[in-house]
C-alpha cells in the first residue's frame, strides 16, 4: 500500500512539473504577461506622442499661428517693424574671500 501511494505521488509530481516549469508552464506565462504589460505601456506612450505630432502637423498645415511660433522659436525670425532684444546671461559673481 505504501509503495502504491509513493508511486502515485511520483506520478503526480511528474505530471505537475511541466505545468510549472515546462515550455508553456505557469512561470513562463507569468513572464510573458509582464512583457506584454510593459509593451502595452510603451505603446500607449508612443500613441500619445503620435497624437501630439499629428496635432502639430494639422496646426502647421491649417493655421498661421503655429507656423509663426515655429519660425520664431526654431529659426529666430522676427516680424517686419518689430524690435528684437536678446539678453545675455548674467555673469557669475566671484565668491567672497574667507
Amino acid at each position: 500500500m505504501r509503495l502504491l501511494v509513493l508511486l502515485l505521488g511520483v506520478i503526480l509530481v511528474a505530471l505537475q512539473a511541466p505545468l510549472w516549469f515546462g515550455k508553456g508552464g505557469w512561470l513562463r506565462v507569468r513572464d510573458l504577461q509582464k512583457q506584454v504589460d510593459q509593451q502595452r505601456s510603451a505603446t500607449a506612450e508612443l500613441e500619445a506622442k503620435t497624437k501630439a505630432f499629428e496635432a502639430e502637423v494639422r496646426d502647421l498645415k491649417t493655421g498661421t499661428e503655429a507656423l509663426e511660433e515655429r519660425a520664431r522659436s526654431d529659426l529666430g525670425m522676427i516680424k517686419q517693424d518689430e524690435t528684437y532684444f536678446q539678453l545675455a546671461p548674467a555673469a557669475p559673481t566671484p565668491a567672497a574671500p574667507r
